[in-house]
């Protein structure tokens, strides 16, 4: 049965959402029906715009209640509070071998619109548009989900709190805790002071990493860095990063995470690594094109660079754990929300372009 619900839905890149009746298609065997609380927005919403078909339904960190359930689910059931995490096709190898951040097909299922067999999951106005955006398109009061992007909740956080996390938040901490595996001690530089860096400079803290060290160009969310944990703090806007970072750290850091975007903020990381060390890229400036960096700072330091996708984190297992970090009061990640109401999205998304809020989250319901 088909379900007609309001979603916000944007008709041009960067252009106004707006909110539209939609009508979501059958749900499959494996799929479920969320009604959505809330929304986290992420960086990840506006670059999509520039690179799938429109009009879309975005939105990409769901928290709700379940409404329905395929025939083939057996996780969940109606009235289950969820997490929607990120897509995996379960059969890749990856999938295969349990880490479904390398999932062959992550690209295709979080930014083809459509189901991986290329079924449409939305239609406005009679027609099929793009939607299953990260296989939940969760700007809408009501989502279709795939079961495995699901991760049950019995925790007694509040629906806005749980969608802070299954992007960006997951990004910055797995990053730390999962890819790298920072220790007690371990130097640590983070590029860019957003959801997914103050959330790795959390992380940091946690594991007792020394120095930790955030950069950014807004003073404030420097400030609040510290408040979180960082032992020092660099305005870019000062220059010469590497070079300041290693009068504290005069063999350089054994981890750097980049997380900005920026050029300069990547051949920074770069020079500042120790021998041996590691700098880990979650997103590519200007995404597609190609920049410039040298090959010899690598090499010479014989150090390591890699692209990170969603922190190396398995959702099932690791937001549980940062949601019962927190509930301890070690990983306050409430600290970087701004809550809107679903109507305001407009407002919310021109709030995070203008450095405003950290981490914007929609109360849908």
């Amino acid at each position: 049965m088909t379900t007609t619900t309001t979603a916000a839905v944007v008709h041009e890149p960067q252009g106004q959402f707006t909110f539209e009746t939609i009508e979501l298609d059958d749900l499959r065997s494996n799929e479920i029906l969320v009604r959505n609380q809330a929304s986290g927005i992420c960086h990840t919403d506006f670059v999509a715009q520039n690179l799938m078909k429109l009009p879309i339904v975005l939105g990409h960190e769901g928290a709700g209640i379940v409404e329905a359930v395929g025939s083939g689910v057996s996780r969940v059931k109606p009235g289950d509070r969820v997490i929607i995490s990120y897509p995996w096709c379960g059969t890749c190898h990856g999938c295969l071998e349990g880490q479904p951040y390398f999932c062959d097909h992550h690209i295709p299922l979080g930014f083809g619109g459509t189901r991986l067999d290329g079924s449409h999951t939305i239609k406005l106005g009679g027609k099929k548009i793009s939607g299953a955006f990260f296989q939940q398109s969760s700007f809408a009061n009501h989502s279709i989900t795939v079961e495995r992007n699901v991760v049950p909740v019995t925790s007694n956080h509040a629906a806005e709190r749980l969608a802070a996390i299954p992007c960006g938040v997951q990004t910055g901490a797995g990053s730390i805790l999962n890819t790298f595996k920072v220790g007690p001690r371990d130097g640590l530089a983070v590029f860019g002071a957003g959801a997914v860096g103050l959330s790795a400079i959390m992380a940091g803290k946690l594991v007792g990493a020394w120095p930790l060290i955030a950069i950014d160009v807004v003073e404030e969310r420097l400030n609040l860095a510290l408040e979180l944990g960082a032992t020092h703090v660099f305005n870019a806007k000062d220059g010469r990063v590497a070079e300041r970072i290693k009068e504290i750290a005069p063999h350089g850091v054994r981890y750097t995470l980049e997380t900005s975007g920026n050029e300069q903020a990547l051949n920074d990381a770069i020079d500042c690594l120790a021998t041996g060390g590691e700098c880990g890229m979650v997103i590519a400036p200007h995404f597609g094109e190609k920049y410039p960096f040298s090959p010899t700072q690598v090499f010479k330091r014989a150090a390591n660079l890699r692209g990170i996708i969603q922190g190396s984190s398995v959702p099932n297992t690791f937001l549980p754990t940062l949601l019962e970090l927190n509930q301890q009061g070690r990983f306050p990640f409430e600290r970087l929300i701004t809550v809107y109401d679903f109507q305001d999205i407009n407002k919310a998304v021109a709030d995070t372009k203008a450095g405003k809020a950290i981490k914007p989250v929609l109360k849908i319901s």
